[in-house]
């Protein structure tokens, strides 16, 4: 297989959409699951607790809703992974020494922990002791959890490569430390801020599904002690997503400046940036403050990093055209070596030493223009609006419902009411929304720096990966509706649930 071959463009736009179609799918089931999983542990941790049989039956209920989003969920998440293989098999042969072994520790040890606690939490109630059954609870939000973690280790490794060596002899990246791949700053963070998002996104699902409860003015118990908790779990949550996502703002201005400064629209940079809120409308220093923790930070604009920029502590960055030229260096290089190892061991060392100075930008080789560099800047400015500003939104929502529940208000406030089911659509809009700053900020790459999209896709024929897309989407579609559908039928028909007299 060679992993240099540029393939036809209609082929890479397909090949994008189609992973875009089934990664918005999967994110759908994905973050309900892990904040459902946390509030049900709590509530029956509560049951356990207080032995009041009042609470088992509330997390029976919410447990009943997160069986139906997993089991559909788990459909897209294998279907994502095949995905690497079947549309993205140069990406796989180049670097799937490393990207393989998280996802295999996924599937190993996270999704059979969580195949073998979850039949036990759905169907042990009367057959184990009220100690496992919580425990399976518990273990099955925790497998759930794990196998986010390993999914989002792949993830951040695109994003930052590390603990990896290029091996010309085989024409693959091998790691070379396991422990800087999985537990490396950017894998760490991206964990603790996806993470804490579903976890705001399972609690704001019950305060939702309550809000309608007390609209109706039905199953009123069990919509007040499931705001109790969710409400508080959401405003905690929501406070770890903040914290964690300004620490990934400080990364990524570190490991990803095109696309913070993409986010911005920034053009040109400078010291003390400021931060856009909407067009036109800006906070002074803000962005500096942001990226870098100083009011005073450099913080360089798309035009800087196409042009080269020198920072104020002097350090030269080259500009787009100069690392394009390095990176076809490297290509060159690699081709000699592979040319010569056999024949000529002198020359082919020469090459060697030339790929390992130019090896940080081999994937700039690929590139035809600078202007590749600059994804799509409209897109991910709205987009990262979106996110904040729908995280916003909920943290003030909950705290409202928290408020207000404590001081007997809520149900004769319909306003709260309806704020509080707009925050199931809010929480899916900033979390989509995330995932795209996360993904179109970073293009052309596929691994940052080192492989661009345009050589990691498989050699197939734009009508074999539009068939495909055509028949996911129809499938994804299929099974979403089903689930909207089973998910509102369980609502509708939950029991009225009541604390004994």
């Amino acid at each position: 297989m060679n992993v240099l071959t540029i393939l036809d463009p209609g082929v890479i736009d397909w090949s994008r959409a189609q992973f875009a179609l089934t990664a918005c799918y999967h994110w759908l089931f994905v973050p309900l699951t892990l904040g459902l999983a946390l509030v049900m542990g709590i509530m029956e941790s509560i049951y356990y607790v207080k032995k009041d049989p009042f609470w088992k039956d509330v997390a029976r209920f919410w447990m009943k809703l997160f069986g139906i989003n997993f089991a559909i969920g788990v459909a897209t998440g294998l279907i994502l992974e095949f995905e690497f293989g079947t549309n993205w098999s140069n990406y796989s042969w180049f670097v799937g020494d490393i990207f393989g072994a998280p996802l295999a520790i996924e599937g190993i040890v996270a999704f059979f922990m969580e195949a073998t606690f979850i039949a036990v939490m759905f169907f042990g109630w009367h057959k184990v002791s009220r100690g496992f059954h919580l425990a399976s609870t518990w273990l099955t939000g925790l497998g759930a959890t794990l196998s986010a973690w390993w999914i989002l280790v792949a993830n951040a490794w695109m994003q930052d490569p590390v603990g990896m060596e290029f091996n010309p002899e085989t024409v693959r990246n091998e790691m070379v430390s396991f422990a800087a791949v999985a537990l490396s700053p950017s894998a760490v963070m991206k964990f603790l801020h996806t993470v804490s998002c579903g976890w705001v996104t399972g609690a704001v699902f019950v305060v939702g599904v309550s809000c309608w409860f007390l609209l109706r003015k039905r199953n009123r118990q069990l919509a007040h002690a499931s705001i109790k908790v969710a409400a508080v779990v959401g405003c905690l949550a929501s406070l770890v997503v903040m914290g964690t996502g300004d620490q990934s703002g400080v990364q990524i201005a570190r490991k990803q400046p095109m696309k913070l400064a993409a986010a911005e629209g920034l053009r040109q940079g400078g010291e003390g940036a400021p931060f856009s809120i909407v067009p036109g409308v800006e906070i002074p220093s803000m962005l500096s403050i942001l990226a870098t923790h100083d009011v005073n930070g450099y913080v360089p604009g798309i035009d800087n990093l196409l042009e080269g920029y020198t920072a104020p502590d002097g350090t030269v960055h080259l500009s787009a055209q100069e690392k394009m030229e390095r990176g076809r260096l490297a290509i060159d290089a690699f081709s000699r070596y592979r040319q010569h190892r056999a024949t000529q061991p002198g020359e082919a060392a020469k090459a060697r030493q030339e790929l390992t100075d130019h090896m940080e930008y081999f994937g700039y080789g690929y590139l035809e223009s600078p202007e590749q560099l600059v994804p799509n800047v409209p897109l991910v400015y709205w987009s990262f609006r979106l996110m904040v500003g729908g995280g916003g939104y909920i943290l003030l929502v909950l705290l409202a419902v928290v408020w207000l529940q404590r001081r007997g208000l809520l149900e004769t406030t319909p306003v709260a009411l309806w704020a509080g089911m707009l925050t199931v659509p809010a929480a899916y809009i900033a979390s989509q929304a995330g995932w795209v700053v996360a993904e179109v900020g970073r293009q052309p790459w596929a691994i940052q720096h080192l492989l661009p999209v345009n050589v990691a896709v498989s050699q197939l024929t734009t009508t074999e990966v539009v068939t495909t897309f055509c028949l996911f989407a129809l499938i994804f579609t299929i099974l979403l509706v089903a689930e909207v559908k089973i998910m509102c039928n369980a609502i509708k028909q939950a029991p009225d649930v009541r604390r004994e007299a």
